[in-house]
C-alpha cells in the first residue's frame, strides 16, 4: 500500500508541475490545484498510514505507542480549506483576466502589459 501511495504522490505532483509550466492560464490553475493536493498527500503520508489505533493514551502511560500522528492530519485539513479558497479566488481572477484580455495564453497576456520602467522586472523581448 505504501508503494501505491508513493506512486500516486509522484504522479499527482508530476502532473501538477507539468500543468503549472503550461502556457494556458486555466491549465496553470489546474496544475496549482494538483500540486497543492500532492503536497497535502505528502504531509498526510508523513503522519503514518497503517495504524488503526486511536491516538488515546492509556492510564499509567506517558506517550503514545503505535498510533497515527494527528498533527499532520490537522495540518492537511487546514491546507485543504486554504487551497480551496485559493482555487476559488484564482479561478475568478483568471476568468476576469481572460474576459478583459480576450486570451488565455500566458505569453499574450505578458505582451499586453505596459513596458517596464523599473530595473526589477525585465523588459519583454520583441519577437523578430
Amino acid at each position: 500500500m505504501i508503494w501505491a501511495v508513493a506512486l500516486a504522490l509522484g504522479t499527482v505532483i508530476a502532473a501538477g508541475t507539468y500543468l503549472l509550466l503550461s502556457r494556458d492560464l486555466l491549465r496553470c490553475l489546474i496544475g496549482l490545484v494538483l500540486f497543492g493536493n500532492g503536497i497535502n498527500l505528502l504531509l498526510f503520508t508523513g503522519g503514518r498510514l497503517t495504524s488503526s489505533l486511536p491516538p488515546i493514551i492509556d492510564a499509567g502511560e506517558t506517550a503514545l505507542a503505535v498510533t497515527a500522528n494527528p498533527l499532520p492530519q490537522a495540518l492537511v485539513l487546514t491546507a485543504i480549506v486554504i487551497s480551496f479558497a485559493l482555487m476559488c479566488f484564482s479561478l475568478v481572477l483568471a476568468l476576469q483576466i481572460i474576459q478583459l484580455a480576450g486570451s488565455d495564453d500566458v505569453a499574450r497576456l505578458r505582451a499586453s502589459e505596459p513596458p517596464s520602467q523599473d530595473g526589477i522586472k525585465p523588459a519583454l523581448e520583441e519577437p523578430s
